[in-house]
């Protein structure tokens, strides 16, 4: 076995002895980031995070290009967000994995006059909060939760002629070895065995085309819960793969497989300048022990445009029983499980720890998911697709009235589409979208005034219509009118109708993408 030190990548430049050669099947013993390690001033003010787990050398595999997978694999393409560095690679059978770096470099996003000095020093060294070992762990967790997941492998990639010229860039360095969520990966379990796997920004583009495609919403939940329980609040829709599945009816139905998980298991707020950040970044949740009600909002705000989209009709009811569930899915023997994958050396400096947090936090899943539903169920949006739909608004007594969306069919009713009965103690307004298709809203007696309603009519000439009005009673319910062509048949002086110039983000699918930020 060979002990390697990576250099300090946020120091000045220094010789470096020749490194040793190194096998294309050994094991070496090294440290995914020396650099990280300071003085005990320096991480009171900046926070003490997982330096040691950074600095503390750790055995890993060479990763060998030509015997990863049968048949060897093809390095194809650089690649990676803002901060961290990934690597395509191509099997023989056409199947494609990535390798992705442990340590993260979030200077990327900083002009480049502000990358080397003090501030991008600081950047730098704020990778610490991050445990390079985190997302090791996850792939036992999910499977027991039955969230889709990657399964990646910790290698070490030496100085390896074969990865060509991406040798210099991808060299002396830690990396998670794993398979890239993409295309028909119906061998994989892990995948749910899905011959068809998609980026979000095609699974969104589908899911506001037609109402033939849709999200399992309770499954979508359930990932979502367990990010919470994970602390992982970097959960934009870029994180994401989608697994499609084809229905009888020839329907798709996607379920979600999240990936990366750098920011899991965050340490953040022990250092006194942190601590201050975090109340202003409100996002940057630390995992504790307890999962905080008054963090949750901060905690999702990355995924808050995905959650209110394709969560809208589930219930109270379902959220609890999702919660339930996953919390009896997660015992304490598959905590211990998933911790005993992570090298002997980080296991003594971080296993109890995560033990201990863990056990907490899965007890307070239902709770803290009740406290998900709420603020979810304050401000409701309601998206259509670009194709006909009926959209169905009916007062259901005092507080309450039932939303019902249908897809709109010459001569029938059409499918539901989904259905969902809000209340004023909980909700304070519902938003309609029609977005593109010639839709059709109707607003059936009276809904409480206490609910605040909102048409918006989208591309299409459609029609809005009130019946069985009653006799008494006031309600709230405003149409914005794109003036386009739409036959408007109420009351006006219980609809109030006003003309406007509809935004980008609410008059049809490829609009709505840009909430999603997948344009």
């Amino acid at each position: 076995m060979l002990a390697l030190g990576l250099p300090a990548s946020a120091r000045p430049a220094v010789a470096q002895p020749a490194r040793p050669v190194i096998g294309p099947d050994s094991v070496v013993q090294v440290a995914a980031g020396t650099q990280y390690r300071r003085g005990w001033l320096h991480q009171l003010f900046w926070g003490f995070h997982y330096r040691e787990e950074w600095a503390i050398p750790v055995e890993a595999p060479v990763f060998n290009l030509r015997t990863a997978v049968p048949g060897g694999l093809v390095p194809v393409k650089e690649g990676g967000s803002f901060q961290t560095q990934n690597l395509r690679l191509l099997a023989r059978d056409g199947r494609q994995y990535v390798l992705r770096s442990v340590d993260k470099d979030a200077t990327a996003a900083l002009p480049e006059n502000l990358r080397d000095g003090t501030i991008g020093r600081l950047m730098k060294d704020q990778t610490s909060v991050i445990h390079p070992y985190g997302a090791y762990i996850v792939p036992r967790l999910a499977r027991a939760a039955g969230v889709y997941h990657t399964n990646p492998r910790l290698v070490y990639v030496a100085d390896d002629p074969a990865l060509g010229g991406f040798q210099k860039t991808f060299r002396h360095a830690l990396y998670l070895f794993e398979e890239r969520p993409e295309g028909n990966l119906s061998a994989e379990a892990s995948f749910g065995n899905s011959s068809s796997v998609v980026s979000s920004r095609h699974a969104f583009g589908q899911l506001l085309s037609s109402p033939q495609y849709r999200v399992d919403a309770r499954r979508y939940l359930r990932s979502r819960l367990f990010d919470m329980w994970l602390g992982d609040w970097s959960r934009r829709e870029d994180q994401w793969r989608w697994a499609a599945f084809r229905q009888p009816d020839s329907s798709t139905v996607y379920r979600p497989i999240p990936r990366d998980r750098d920011h899991a298991f965050f340490k953040f707020d022990d250092g006194v300048f942190t601590r201050v950040i975090s109340f202003v970044k409100t996002n940057y949740q630390t995992f504790t022990r307890t999962i905080h009600l008054h963090d949750v909002e901060g905690l999702n705000r990355a995924a808050r445009p995905m959650d209110k989209s394709l969560l809208v009709y589930l219930s109270e009811q379902d959220f609890r029983e999702v919660a339930d569930s996953l919390r009896r899915a997660l015992p304490d023997q598959v905590i211990a499980e998933a911790l005993q994958v992570w090298p002997r050396q980080i296991y003594a400096l971080s296993g109890e720890e995560f033990a201990d947090k863990l056990r907490s936090r899965r007890e307070q899943l239902p709770m803290v998911a009740e406290e998900f539903y709420r603020q979810l169920a304050r401000h409701v949006e309601v998206p259509g697709t670009d194709r006909p739909e009926r959209f169905v608004i009916e007062a259901a007594g005092p507080w309450k009235a039932w939303v019902r969306v249908y897809t709109r069919e010459t001569g029938s009713r059409g499918t539901l589409i989904g259905e969902r009965l809000f209340d004023a103690r909980q909700t304070a307004d519902i938003r309609l979208y029609g977005l593109g298709g010639n839709d059709e809203f109707e607003v059936i007696g009276r809904p409480d005034r206490r609910l605040r309603i909102y048409l918006y009519d989208g591309q299409g000439q459609d029609i809005i219509r009130q019946t069985n009005p009653g006799r008494t009673g006031s309600m709230r319910v405003t149409l914005f009118d794109s003036a386009d062509g739409n036959l408007i048949q109420v009351d006006k002086r219980l609809v109030t109708v006003e003309v406007y110039q509809p935004k980008a983000n609410e008059y049809d699918g490829a609009g709505w993408l840009l909430r999603h930020r997948l344009y």
